[in-house]
Order: structure tokens, then C-alpha cells, then sequence
């Protein structure tokens, strides 16, 4: 007789491992600017959660959730690699709630629910949370291009300038002004 705990603990489990290759993929649109070694996804992603939970919590909306939204946002790349925008055109478009849909078909149901409703919402862009979690991924986006530029790679205005442009927060944007005219380092003289 099969026991359906030991059954939802395995099913974790090898999520969990296939989460782990988020550690391995890297970012590869940074590809594009002559980083030789970017970030990986996973990285990407724990600053994001961190940056969502601040903004929401400035921005009045509930840090928890932003920072949990934030963590579900690119958890798809598992099954696809992290694609840069210059991909996208020439493939085949498949949501990211389908591939949650996959991703966690066999987790137990509570589990399951709070993946695919945190992708979901991160998705819509409808609640507060989700887009203080979605200005936090841009947001991510240009301080690792501000970094990378210190650290000398040149090609990375672009990324600057794009993800500057589409933040909708107002923290977000006051954070986006402050970085151009921070040093990465500037917290280290504290």
C-alpha cells in the first residue's frame, strides 16, 4: 500500500532538485554584453525576493508576499533556460502558469496552490504585491548592470536604459536614481 506522505515527500524532493538547477543556469542575456561569467538565475532570484520585500514595504503592500511572488518568477527556467529577449521572438511561447502547471503536478495539493497562485499573480500584474515584485526583478536587472559597468564590462547602458524606463513604482524608480549615483561599494564606509 502506497503512503501518500512518503509519496508528497518525494515529490518535493525531486522538485526541489530541479529547483537546484536554477543554481547552474546563468543569465544569459548578459552573454550579449561580454559578461564571460553572469550571474545565475538563482542569484538573480534571491535578490529580487529581497529588493520585492523592501519595495512593498515602502510602497505600503505586504513584503511577505512580494518577496514570495518574487521567488516563483523565474522558477520555469528549470524546463526552458533563461532566454534573452533576443530569443523570444523565434519561439514558440508557452506560459509560465503551464509550466508551473507541470512543474508542480505531483507536489501535494497546498503545495501545488501556493506555487501556481503566486505565478499566477506575479503573471497578471493586478495587486500591489506583484508588480512591487516584478519592478523588483528590473530593478535587480540595472543594479547588476550598474555593477557589472564598475567591474568594466562597457556594453551594459542598454540594459540600464530599458530597465530604468519600465519601472512603475515609485520606490523603485527613487531606488533606480540613487544607484546611478551610488557606488557599489559606498556601503562598505558605514
Amino acid at each position: 500500500m502506497e503512503d501518500p506522505d512518503e509519496n508528497h515527500a518525494v515529490a518535493v524532493a525531486s522538485f526541489a532538485f530541479e529547483l537546484g538547477v536554477l543554481k547552474r543556469i546563468r543569465r544569459a542575456g548578459w552573454w550579449h554584453a561580454g559578461v564571460r561569467d553572469p550571474e545565475s538565475v538563482a542569484e538573480h532570484s534571491l535578490r529580487v525576493a529581497q529588493l520585492a520585500a523592501l519595495i512593498a514595504a515602502i510602497e505600503g503592500a505586504e513584503p511577505a508576499r512580494a518577496a514570495l511572488l518574487a521567488i516563483w518568477h523565474d522558477s520555469q527556467e528549470t524546463r526552458t533556460g533563461d532566454l534573452p529577449h533576443t530569443a523570444r521572438p523565434y519561439l514558440e511561447q508557452c506560459s509560465p502558469e503551464v509550466i508551473t502547471a507541470d512543474q508542480t503536478a505531483t507536489l501535494p495539493d497546498t503545495a501545488r496552490k501556493t506555487v501556481q497562485d503566486a505565478v499566477a499573480e506575479y503573471e497578471a500584474q493586478q495587486t500591489s504585491e506583484a508588480r512591487c515584485a516584478k519592478d523588483a526583478d528590473k530593478l535587480e536587472c540595472l543594479l547588476q548592470a550598474i555593477e557589472y559597468q564598475h567591474a568594466g564590462y562597457t556594453r551594459v547602458q542598454g540594459w540600464i536604459d530599458s530597465t530604468r524606463t519600465s519601472l512603475r513604482t515609485d520606490t523603485a524608480r527613487r531606488i533606480a536614481t540613487a544607484a546611478l549615483h551610488t557606488s557599489p561599494l559606498a556601503w562598505r564606509g558605514r
